[in-house]
């Protein structure tokens, strides 16, 4: 029964989804499944406030199956699978958010929720209690004038177990746990664009942290990123680019090409496979909404490179190009 339940997502995509958008996704759906069994590997850029709408209930399988093998997240992202993780039960949906009066979002912000859309972020049982988590890493590191990313720091976190006893969604649902388990990069440009990392920078304000120099910065982030893609790129088909949304996310690692051809005036190839899910219309100046074509122009992507970009929801898409490349 489980057989016949597992190749229900990839047929009925196949199925309907024939046409205009609906066939990008199983063009590029089919695309990433060609990339990882040429023996390519896959980068995962991902925007938006995906993991609050629980992207990790398709994202951490994939990364478990290893058919992710380095990401690029807002710091939002990042935290905020954490706060799903530990502290689900406080979180408030608001249906009807479309219809809230000005009143009723101050009276939310005045319960201590922070609302993203339709879901509503407890400011003490998920943000609060995970301050004080890192500050305790954040000073132990202060004192012994040690470095770190971002995301280090939350894996030192994992490490120590002390939210072990606090999950209250489902860890096979996490998709930093599952990073955490396959020891696989995440960067974070912009972290300071984040509630930890405006925590950070107070703590430090208020001396609690003596200094800033404790977190490594985007430029060190974009150092590491070169070094990685070069021995990633090296496999098989090389090194796709899957990105949800726009921003920050997806523009930081995408450079890294252009970067070591162009500054560097090094060897490596380009980006072997490249999608998008995108919600931005297609503008004068908007990168985000900018078609792939765009990227050759730019020494990141070849004319021969398999380029897709799907104009829909990422909320909708990205879990069901997940499941099929999963062979669900």
């Amino acid at each position: 029964m489980e057989k016949i339940k597992e190749a229900v997502i990839r047929d009925f995509i196949k199925t309907h989804f024939r046409h205009f958008n609906a066939a990008v996704v199983v063009d590029a759906a089919q695309g990433w499944v060609e990339q990882l069994e040429a023996g390519g590997r896959m980068f995962l850029a991902m925007g938006g406030a995906m993991s609050t709408g629980e992207i990790g209930i398709s994202l951490a399988e994939m990364i478990r199956q290893n058919k992710i093998h380095g990401i690029s997240t807002t710091g939002a992202n990042l935290e905020e699978d954490l706060f799903n993780l530990t502290a689900h039960d406080y979180y408030k949906r608001v249906p009807n958010y479309r219809n809230l009066s000005t009143a009723e979002e101050l009276e939310l912000h005045n319960q201590g929720f922070n609302r993203v859309t339709d879901t509503c972020i407890p400011e003490e049982e998920a943000m609060r209690r995970m301050e004080r988590h890192l500050l305790k890493l954040w000073q132990k590191a202060d004192q012994e004038g040690q470095r770190y990313f971002p995301y280090e720091f939350v894996y030192q976190l994992i490490d120590t177990g002390e939210l072990e006893h606090s999950y209250q969604a489902d860890p096979r649902h996490s998709w930093i746990l599952a990073a955490y388990q396959k020891g696989i990069p995440i960067y974070t440009p912009g972290w300071e664009d984040s509630t930890l990392g405006n925590v950070f920078v107070a703590n430090v304000r208020k001396g609690a942290v003596r200094s800033y120099h404790i977190i490594k910065s985007g430029l060190e982030q974009m150092a590491h990123l070169i070094d990685w893609y070069l021995e990633n790129s090296q496999q098989g088909k090389g090194l796709g680019f899957f990105q949800i949304g726009g921003g920050i996310a997806g523009d930081f690692p995408i450079c890294v090409v252009p970067l070591i051809q162009q500054d560097l005036k090094q060897t490596c190839r380009l980006w072997s496979y490249f999608a998008q899910i995108s919600d931005s219309t297609t503008s004068y100046g908007s990168y985000s909404g900018a078609v792939p074509n765009e990227k050759i122009t730019w020494g990141k992507l070849g004319p021969e490179t398999p380029r897709f970009m799907i104009e829909s929801d990422a909320t909708i898409v990205a879990p069901l190009i997940f499941n099929y490349v999963l062979g669900r």
